[in-house]
Parts: structure tokens; C-alpha cells; sequence
């Protein structure tokens, strides 16, 4: 193939990819004219809440840029050094690919564990979090083991494409890994440790929020996580039959109407199909992040070798952390959509402000973090624009 005619499949791809996230982005019901007026989080805020969370963040802000330097540096290392160790062993190219790989998420965990435990030491110094060191590090043996069983499934599949396709394995390589997302994302439901939710009057308003966007009946589920953390949270989980929300107990204590604008919020993810959303926009980062795994690791043999591995393990952590500002972008787009349909739903702008302003009270989310902290990593509108928009909503139908 010439260069000419590469350059031109290469071009194509791109315009198609710009074309379909484009598409993607505008899929959301938010108006695009609406305007947000403006709040002097000061006047929602006592000075001592405003210095509490910025106190809170702040922290967490420094010891995550310290954690990302320092797993970049040990995934360097272990790039550099790894190969050296190991040999190809009698379990052949992917069996000693897959220890390498092992052995590469062990030295990133024991690069992260002085982080861990200064964000337990600090969140528990907050209240936050209710668990004693050990089980707070020590305690998720399965989700531990999960990633141990990730990267080896990852390794075996991609090695194994790249042994019959050394060069291109990369295009068979993502779909198989958008239908591995997918299929987590319909079976995690039913893997949740909940039960049913046992407040008949928040049950009765859940069938009635779920009627009013439409979607029939959707199971609402607790989680009971009040003896490992005071914060509050939600989720809207699975796909089509296994589709449903989980509340955290913690937010049960919570008014009733702002329940509702929860339930509302995450029936909304539901109802604008967040989830399909999700795998695609999982489906375009795919494609052009496996080949640029494929072309980064051609001078260790590609990954076909074992001796790649652990460069690949350096350059998808690297590739995330590039791609962590979009994420976080198309993250905050998501939940502002989400809350739009539940100002929609619920009507209630008046109870979605107070649930927000409560979510600083009682999480200690800064309400307007410094603004590269909210651009890199902020997965939700800041508690600000939240109010801002609860507020517009408000102001559009008073007309």
C-alpha cells in the first residue's frame, strides 16, 4: 500500500471519527442557547464550608499528581528493567507475556500504596470514610484479583491476535474489546451486593418518576455501604433487561425531594441511553488507542513479544491520563444532560439546589474548584454550574 493511499484511509478515518463524536455530543436534550446565570457560591456558602472543602480537595488534588508521577515512573522502570528479568519461560511467548504483565500491575500497585493510604488517612480524618487502614487496602481481595484476571485476559487475547496478525492486530483486537465492555456492562447488575429498596414511599415515587420519563418499571436497589462511608452516592447500571439504579444508604437519610431529583437524575441516564452512549464513545477511543499501542510498541517486536509487555503497560496508563480531560469532558456533558431530565421530570429546581449545595455539606465537594483541576479530572459539573443550571431551568419557565 502506498503512502499516498494510506494517507487518504488515514484521513477518511478521521473525518468519520470526528463526524460520528460529534454526533455523539449533540445528542443531548440540553438546551444548546440555554443560559446559565451567574451564583456567588459565597452567598450559598459559610466561609467555614467554602475553606473546609477547599482544604479537603486540595489535598487529594496534590496527592493525586503525585501519584500519577509516580506510577508513570515505576511503569518506566519496569519498561526499561522488566524484560531482563524474565526469559521466556516454558509457558511460551504469552505465558511469559502475561507474567510480565502481572508482575507490571504489581509494581503499580506498590507504587500507589503510599497514596492509598495517605487518602484513607485523610478522608478518614474527614469523616468520610469509616474503615480501619487494612481493610480500606487490603480488604477488596476481589477487585484486586479482577484486575490481576483483566490484564491476563487482555494479554492472551492481544498476544494471541498478534501472533496471527502482527501488524494489524489491532483491528480485530477493539471490537472484541467493545463486546467485552458490553458485556460487563449487562452483567455487573447482577454481580452488585443490594438489596430491594424497603421505603414505600421512596419505592412508590421511583415507579412514578420511572413512569414519567418513560421507562416502565426499573428495579431501584441499595447498596448498604454506611459502615465503610459517610458520602452519598448513585448509579444507573446495566443494559436492557438487567437495567436498573442503586442507591447508596447513606443518601436515604436525605429529604425526600431531593431523593427524588437522585432517582430522577439516574432514571435520566437510563432514559437518554447513557450506558449504550458510553460504549460508543468507549468503541472510538478503542480503535485509534490500540493501534497507537500496536505502532509504540513495534521496536520491542510489537506485542507479539513478551518483551513488549511491559512498554504497553506504560503507554496505555500515558494514553489514559491524555485522554483523561476528554473523558472527563464527555463525563461532565453526560451528567448535565442528566440533570437537565431531571429538572424536567421532577420540576422541583428549588430541592435539585438543595441537593446540591447538601452534596458540599456533606461529601465536601469544593463548589468551585480551581478551574484545570475541574477541566483534567472533573467527571460531574462543578456543584456551582449544577446550581446555575437549576436555576436556568427555573428561569426558562417562569416566562
Amino acid at each position: 500500500m502506498s503512502r499516498a493511499v494510506r494517507a487518504i484511509i488515514v484521513a477518511a478515518l478521521a473525518v468519520l471519527w470526528i463526524a460520528c463524536a460529534v454526533a455523539l455530543w449533540r445528542s443531548s436534550t440540553v438546551p444548546g442557547n440555554l443560559h446559565l446565570p451567574s451564583v456567588h457560591v459565597r452567598s450559598l456558602f459559610t466561609p467555614a464550608e467554602l475553606a473546609r472543602t477547599a482544604r479537603f480537595e486540595g489535598f487529594l488534588r496534590i496527592e493525586f499528581v503525585l501519584s500519577q508521577l509516580a506510577l508513570i515512573s515505576a511503569l518506566v522502570f519496569w519498561a526499561w528493567r522488566g524484560p531482563g528479568y524474565i526469559r521466556e519461560s516454558a509457558a511460551g511467548r504469552i505465558g511469559t507475556g502475561m507474567l510480565l504483565g502481572m508482575l507490571g500491575l504489581a509494581v503499580a500497585w506498590i507504587s500507589q500504596l503510599p497514596f492509598t493510604v495517605a487518602e484513607v488517612w485523610w478522608e478518614r480524618r474527614y469523616g468520610l470514610l469509616r474503615t480501619d487502614y487494612f481493610d480500606a487496602i487490603f480488604g477488596d481481595w476481589w477487585g484486586l484479583g479482577g484486575e490481576f484476571l483483566a490484564i491476563s485476559l487482555t494479554l492472551l487475547i492481544v498476544m494471541g491476535l498478534a501472533g496471527w496478525f502482527p501488524r494489524y492486530w489491532w483491528i480485530p483486537a477493539a471490537p472484541v474489546f467493545v463486546a467485552i465492555a458490553a458485556l460487563f456492562v449487562f452483567v455487573f447488575p447482577y454481580g452488585s451486593d443490594t438489596h430491594k429498596l424497603r421505603d414505600p414511599q421512596i419505592a412508590a415515587d421511583a415507579r412514578r418518576l420511572a413512569r414519567a420519563e418513560g421507562l416502565g418499571k426499573v428495579p431501584v436497589e441499595v447498596e448498604d455501604v454506611s459502615s465503610e462511608t459517610s458520602a452519598p452516592n448513585a448509579e444507573a447500571v446495566g443494559l436492557g433487561p438487567s437495567r436498573r439504579v442503586i442507591l447508596w444508604d447513606t443518601l436515604l437519610d436525605f429529604p425526600r425531594d431531593e431523593i427524588r431529583v437522585v432517582l430522577a437524575h439516574e432514571f435520566g441516564h437510563l432514559k437518554r441511553n447513557h450506558l449504550l452512549k458510553a460504549l460508543a464513545w468507549y468503541t472510538l477511543f478503542a480503535f485509534p488507542g490500540a493501534y497507537l499501542i500496536a505502532v509504540l510498541t513495534r521496536r520491542r517486536g510489537g506485542m507479539r513479544a513478551p518483551e513488549a509487555v511491559p512498554l504497553s503497560l506504560l503507554v496505555v496508563t500515558v494514553l489514559g491520563l491524555i485522554a483523561l480531560p476528554a473523558q472527563s469532558a464527555i463525563s461532565r456533558h453526560t451528567e448535565a444532560e442528566a440533570d437537565w431530565v431531571a429538572l424536567n421530570t421532577t420540576k422541583d429546581p428549588a430541592a435539585a439546589e438543595r441537593l446540591f449545595r447538601r452534596f458540599t455539606r456533606v461529601a465536601l465537594e469544593q463548589p468551585d474548584p480551581p478551574g484545570w483541576w475541574a477541566f483534567l479530572t472533573a467527571s460531574h459539573p462543578t456543584i456551582e454550574d449544577r446550581i446555575r443550571m437549576a436555576r436556568a431551568w427555573q428561569q426558562l419557565h417562569q416566562r
